[in-house]
């Protein structure tokens, strides 16, 4: 069973920059992925947004092997900045999980 985490939510809001909550699920970014990541974005963004940090987590290496292209966020109907989203959700596992950037 999954955990909310709300200080999860607040940590990966990257200051202000994560919009995931625009995402309407419509799955036009999962359609034009070239990458062919079924769990990016909208499933990513739901996980953020429930604060279910573990799911998150268990998809290190699909955030990771996202190529920040934009193809998804060009065609995106609710204008939400997918590329944007995923270096915050990048940048909270790698100073969380891999410890990266701490003195």
């Amino acid at each position: 069973m999954a955990i909310v985490n709300t200080e999860f939510i607040k940590n990966i809001s990257c200051s202000g920059k994560f919009n995931a909550s625009a995402c309407m699920s419509c799955g036009t970014c999962t359609a034009l992925c070239p990458m062919e990541i079924n769990t990016l974005p909208r499933l990513m963004f739901r996980h953020v947004m429930l604060g279910l940090e573990s799911k998150v987590i268990e998809n290190t290496e699909n955030v990771f092997s996202c190529l920040l292209c934009k193809m998804c966020e060009e065609s995106c109907p609710s204008n939400v900045h997918i590329a944007e989203n995923i270096k915050c959700i990048r940048q909270y596992i790698n100073q969380e999980i891999f410890k990266l950037g701490r003195s």
